[in-house]
């Protein structure tokens, strides 16, 4: 179980790496992968995460729902406070020009804070089962890169040279493998708070989806544009539905 569990972050942390090469190709669809993120974030929510954590039989509805929506409200205050810009800037958006030593700053704490989270995520899917953990690792690689991206074009437009800002992303990507480990070794201990982190990460995975991704793609105009993005949602919410049901069976 803790080899599956550092695999999976090292994998997850790696993704900032795939992140940086996409940022850099001409003819990447950003707003394509963003549209496949927020579905798949939202699938592996309510087809996976819920269900789990509520088919434990250790907490009442009531309970795991609260926390749920805890989750979301924790994640909206945190992105009030560190100003997370999850796919809102990049090297030309004058919106973050406030304080651009600051942005800098805010965005790797931020970041930091939100990978440390993933792989307590990721640990506490696989203490579950491992078809659980194989799905949650998934569902945060296909977020992790629109959002390393961004990240990596913030730290860019705060003024960094490319190559400190590809250091600073991999180190704090890498923060993920420390919230995994510490999560499996006090959550062992703990096996019932497990069905709670499902239900937080489920909180997480939709905050993330319908207010740091969805809200990205209100700003397409094009007709045509609107309609491939919508299938690409589509295609993330299906993808993940089936990966479920294959990886179950």
């Amino acid at each position: 179980m803790l080899l599956n569990i550092v695999l999976a972050t090292i994998v997850v942390s790696l993704i900032s790496l795939l992140g940086i090469l996409l940022f850099f190709k001409k003819n990447i669809q950003l707003k394509a992968l963003i549209s496949l993120a927020a579905g798949v974030l939202l699938a592996v929510a309510f087809f996976d995460l819920l269900p789990e954590s509520l088919e434990q039989d250790i907490y009442d509805t009531h309970l795991i729902l609260t926390i749920v929506l805890g989750s979301i409200l924790f994640f909206f205050l945190v992105e009030r406070i560190f100003h997370w810009h999850h796919c809102h800037c990049d090297e030309h958006d004058n919106k973050c020009s406030e304080s651009k030593k600051n942005i800098a700053a805010l965005n790797l704490i931020g970041d930091g804070i939100h990978n440390f989270i993933d792989g307590a995520l990721i640990a506490s899917a696989f203490m579950l089962d491992f078809s659980t953990g194989v799905i949650v690792t998934l569902a945060v690689i296909f977020h992790e890169i629109p959002q390393e991206i961004s990240d990596f074009g913030i730290l860019l437009y705060s003024g960094m040279s490319k190559l400190k800002a590809l250091m600073y992303n991999v180190i704090t990507a890498f923060i993920a493998v420390l919230g995994a480990l510490l999560f499996y070794y006090f959550g062992t201990s703990f096996e019932n708070i497990i069905p709670l982190m499902l239900a937080f990460a489920a909180g997480n995975f939709i905050y993330l989806a319908t207010a740091d991704l969805m809200p990205e793609l209100h700003h397409e105009s094009k007709r045509k544009e609107i309609v491939i993005h919508s299938i690409w949602l589509l295609i993330g919410v299906v993808l993940m539905y089936y990966i479920g049901q294959i990886v179950h069976h």
